[in-house]
């Protein structure tokens, strides 16, 4: 048995078109003269609201107001966002034999909301969103504290580069997907463990 670890969005939930719109909206409501664009989050070293919002322009005395906006827009929005193709399928599976948990830079009620509308909730052992304290390399310590026994292995899955640092700094394998926000160059820049093209690869490095 392993403990997998998710990020959410860019690696479960396909939230890529949310967050260029909700970024816009947010600069639009701090009167910040900027168009968003995917490239906003494909280079980010460190991948969450704050640093999103620096890439788009919004001065330091703003970014809480940014973080807050674009979190409120996500919690407000009629329909969690899909996810994507064959994770429910690969979650299922992997629940059967592991434990599950997610780190999220989003909020915690917001990851609930995806995970109940599709019928995953049940599966997954825990979730860290940003309203818990500590770094992601620190809440991926919290999951491994509380779920390990017996020096079993650790996965970190994650789209983004910080996704991979953090998982080096807490001590546990990284996993990348490139279906997420960031570019693979960027990505390989973090020296990942492995890198899975699929959800299905997912399984297998898993359980090889």
């Amino acid at each position: 048995m392993a403990l997998v670890i998710f990020d959410y969005d860019g690696v479960l939930a396909d939230t890529l078109d949310d967050l260029i719109h909700f970024g816009q909206e947010a600069c639009n409501q701090l009167g910040v003269k900027h168009v968003v664009t995917k490239e906003d989050l494909s280079n980010l070293e460190v991948m969450s609201f704050a640093t999103y919002g620096r890439a788009c322009g919004v001065p330091e005395s703003l970014i809480d107001k940014f973080v807050k906006i674009s979190l409120n827009l996500f919690a407000e929005k009629e329909s969690p966002p899909a996810i994507f193709d064959g994770l429910s399928e690969v979650i299922s599976h992997l629940s059967a034999h592991h434990k599950l948990a997610i780190v999220t830079t989003n909020t915690s009620q917001n990851v609930h909301a995806f995970l109940a509308k599709h019928g995953l909730d049940s599966l997954v052992h825990a979730v860290y969103g940003v309203d818990t304290p500590g770094s992601k390399a620190q809440k991926i310590s919290i999951a491994r504290e509380r779920f390990v026994e017996n020096e079993e292995a650790v996965f970190m899955i994650g789209d983004a580069l910080s996704d991979v640092r953090a998982a080096k700094e807490a001590g546990v394998s990284s996993i990348v997907v490139t279906w997420g926000h960031q570019s693979l160059e960027t990505l390989l820049r973090g020296e990942p463990d492995y890198v899975v093209h699929s959800p299905n690869r997912l399984i297998e490095v898993i359980e090889r």
